[in-house]
């Protein structure tokens, strides 16, 4: 496959596209250039060139970035990259995880649009493009966790830099911009490009990187090709190309969330599955997933329903206050309970509080039989859940999946999404076959001496908004199940004293 080549600029069209890079360097530099990027994307360079303690150079890169760390960690113990049972709590172990260059590509993205967004003028157009340059990038990293490529975020970086030229555009030469559309028309803006920049979109975003200094790799990536099957001597680069273009275009086509983006995307991803190395229904569902991700993430995209999702937002919020405080409260009611309860009534409180306070969609107590050597579920809430109970068991011996790893670690464990497909190993058959409609879940192990002698599972499904944990309520969930095994505890203890007389 041969690259996309660029237009041949008379001398006048050539003064053009200068007096338009250098007006658009101009307006970067009165703005601040765009603050703290050029210094952050010089630190992130430097960290992947190779230097000396390289891995040292990215965790202090990376640790002087909150929002930066948070996202790192949460990569590194995803299913995608963490190896089963292991915690990753440090950035330095999280650099061994990733690796410098996966870092190094997540943290261009989320500086570039991080930078972006702080930078942007309050302009309608300026934020279409920046959320569907994310919606690209979300695109692309499902695409390319499915083609197994060897760093996922690299593609999604160069996929959202697929859009700079546009970003750039809309952000500091909004004027251009509009003479553009008046005179193609919206969204096809592209088309009356050189007579007003001198220089295509594609142009101005490659010019960009080069000024900013971006990794060879990316800007080769940037440019925009045309479907076809895999030629002599294709490689990694001409597959970030593609993948940014068909990503791209996807992107655009998924915004208005209609009948025509619809089979626009169908049709890319007839025409790229070629190049990429993926079947078209591979691609439809890898796109499928973006659409899910990006109605949680994005704002004004007609895809994520604002509206309605910010009401659904709203009412979950409301929802999340009120179940703190029936949490608080059943912790305060276990304590005074504790002396005299037994052990099944402390659970049965638990669970109640738990599946009222976190506003569960099912939730269930499982309770082991050491002298069957199996895991049964004993009391479920929620609808329909009675006939479940006889189909929730299974054998204690451990197993690599996401139960034996909670009840061996005895540390409460959420999984945000359970239909990652990375994940899909890590879950059980029993688990499969009975709540599989749930989205996220968690596990709350209990434990006697050390022995696992239980857990409470509580799910929500997609009728609740995306859920994440706060500390409060890992803090809460705690407390309860500390009540309850001190209460099993003490009747193990009871049991032993009453073996002896």
């Amino acid at each position: 496959m041969t690259p996309t080549t660029p237009p041949v600029h008379s001398a006048k069209a050539g003064a053009k596209a200068q007096a338009t890079l250098a007006l658009l360097w101009e307006r970067i530099r009165r703005q601040g250039d765009m603050p703290g990027f050029t210094k952050a994307i010089n630190a992130i360079l430097a960290s992947m060139r190779g230097e000396d303690e390289r891995d040292f150079s990215m965790s202090d890169t990376v640790l002087t970035d909150p929002v930066l760390t948070q996202k790192v960690l949460r990569l590194a113990n995803s299913a995608m990259y963490a190896a089963f049972g292991q915690r990753v709590d440090t950035i330095s172990k999280a650099v061994m995880v990733l690796g410098t260059e996966t870092i190094g590509h997540l943290a261009l993205g989320l500086k570039l649009i991080e930078e972006l967004s702080r930078s942007t003028p309050d302009t309608e157009a300026a934020h279409i493009e920046m959320e569907k340059a994310v919606l690209a990038g979300m695109v692309a990293q499902q695409l390319a966790i499915d083609a197994r490529s060897r760093d996922p975020e690299e593609a999604v970086v160069c996929s959202i830099l697929h859009s700079l030229g546009r970003m750039m555009l809309t952000f500091y030469m909004p004027e251009r911009w509009s003479q553009m559309r008046e005179a193609a028309g919206e969204g096809r803006e592209h088309l009356a490009a050189e007579a007003v920049l001198g220089m295509s979109m594609e142009e101005v975003g490659r010019a960009t990187a080069t000024h900013w200094g971006l990794p060879r790799n990316l800007v080769a990536g940037m440019r925009r090709v045309e479907p076809s099957e895999r030629g002599e001597g294709f490689g990694h680069e001409d597959w970030l190309a593609a993948l940014g273009t068909m990503s791209t275009q996807a992107a655009d086509a998924l915004w208005a969330d209609d009948e025509a983006g619809a089979a626009q995307v169908a049709l890319l991803a007839e025409q790229f599955a070629p190049m990429l190395g993926l079947t078209p229904d591979g691609i439809l569902g890898a796109i499928d997933k973006a659409k899910v991700e990006a109605a949680a993430d994005l704002t004004i995209a007609p895809l994520a329903k604002p509206q309605e999702r910010n009401a659904r937002q709203l009412d979950a919020d409301r929802k999340r206050m009120a179940g703190n405080k029936i949490l608080m409260a059943g912790v305060a009611d276990m304590r005074d309970a504790s002396p005299t309860a037994t052990a099944g009534q402390m659970i049965s409180m638990a669970l109640e509080t738990m599946h009222k306070g976190l506003s569960f969609t099912r939730s269930f107590a499982f309770l082991r039989n050491r002298r069957e050597g199996r895991y049964s579920a004993r009391l479920g809430l929620g609808d329909e859940v009675k006939p479940m109970l006889p189909l929730l068991a299974f054998d204690d011996t451990y197993e690599p999946n996401v139960f034996h790893a909670a009840l061996a670690s005895d540390r409460v464990i959420f999984i945000e999404n359970a239909r990652d497909a990375k994940f899909a190993t890590k879950l059980p058959g029993w688990w499969k076959g009975t709540l599989s409609t749930a989205r996220c879940f968690v596990v709350i192990p209990l434990s006697a001496h050390g022995q696992p002698a239980g857990f409470i599972y509580g799910d929500w499904d997609d009728t609740f908004p995306q859920v994440i944990l706060s500390q409060t309520e890992f803090a809460l969930l705690n407390d309860l199940r500390g009540l309850v095994v001190r209460t099993v505890e003490k009747r193990h203890q009871l049991e032993a004293i009453a073996t002896r007389v």
